[in-house]
């Protein structure tokens, strides 16, 4: 149970400015003109779409982690058209914590920057 739920007011600007203020970030477009792309080391942290509505992106998880956030949160699914055992889609909407939102960006740059083999 979600100890504090707060409403959520992210936009694309907002989350592009978070992940270009990391360390070796590069962005890029490189699918279409619509998916907004974020590396570190020349490998995807963060995918988004510029003009979905809510925000929603995906992000790398540890497994795990992964059930646990989609079990806790309404807002955590499986990621779209990723491999859904190593990757998430949030939605960045009510009950979304700016926060939490951050935490999650975090862990794909953390994990994604340190080249960790993904668990089997």
């Amino acid at each position: 149970m979600q100890a504090h739920v707060y409403l959520c007011a992210v936009n694309i600007e907002d989350l592009r400015e978070y992940c270009l203020a990391k360390e070796l970030v590069e962005e890029s477009f490189p699918f279409d003109e619509d998916t907004l792309v974020f590396k570190v080391n020349g490998k995807i942290f963060l995918l988004v779409g510029i003009s979905d509505s809510p925000v929603r992106f995906n992000v790398k998880c540890d497994p795990e982690r992964a059930i646990e956030l989609r079990a806790s949160y309404p807002f955590v699914l499986p990621g779209y058209h990723m491999n859904k055992k190593h990757w998430n889609t949030v939605v960045a909407e009510n009950g979304a914590s700016r926060r939490l939102l951050h935490e999650m960006i975090d862990h794909s740059y953390d994990l994604v920057r340190a080249g960790k083999k993904a668990k089997k």
